[in-house]
């Protein structure tokens, strides 16, 4: 048993090994990412073919001290009062990336909220709910994993709220 979660593990990222140790059901969508590209999230809904609605970036918030995962459509932007709000919190700031990199283990562009070096507190847009799947990193960039929004929230013990705005 140990040799089968070792050969998973090196076959993927932590974020698609812990959907498979959960027992998940979900499907990886890679694509050729461009460096070049100014947004990751409609980069990936165009090679994708999928609506920038059901494409949701994951970024990561400062709320009164704490480090805290926002999930919302690339479509839109994240409100960083309703992100505090629902965090229980009075004020969010965008985190610095370079601690945001060292406290997922990912890198800014591919942060999964899935597989998280250290599980942040996670909140998912409401809107995801509207939708029978959407799409969210798998870990780098490039790569995209399709899952239903209240598999994600399970997973991340994520409170839903509408966190997002157009």
């Amino acid at each position: 048993m140990a040799k089968k979660a070792k050969k998973q593990q090196s076959g993927g990222t932590p974020a698609t090994v812990a959907l498979t140790a959960a027992g998940v059901s979900y499907t990886v969508h890679s694509y050729d990412h461009d460096p070049s590209h100014p947004s990751y999230g409609e980069e990936a809904a165009a090679a994708m073919g999928v609506s920038p609605e059901r494409v949701f970036k994951t970024l990561v918030a400062d709320v009164d001290g704490a480090l805290t995962v926002a999930v919302v459509p690339v479509a839109g932007q994240l409100d960083l009062k309703a992100l505090a709000s629902a965090a229980g919190g009075k004020r969010a700031t965008m985190a610095d990336p370079a601690l945001a990199e060292r406290t997922t283990g990912y890198v800014r562009g591919g942060i999964s909220p899935l597989g998280q070096r250290r599980k942040l507190p996670t909140v998912l847009d409401a809107s995801a709910s509207a939708h029978p799947t959407i799409c969210v990193s798998a870990g780098r960039r490039g790569l995209e994993v399709k899952l239903s929004p209240s598999a994600l929230a399970d997973l991340t013990d994520a409170v839903v709220a509408p966190i997002g705005r157009a």
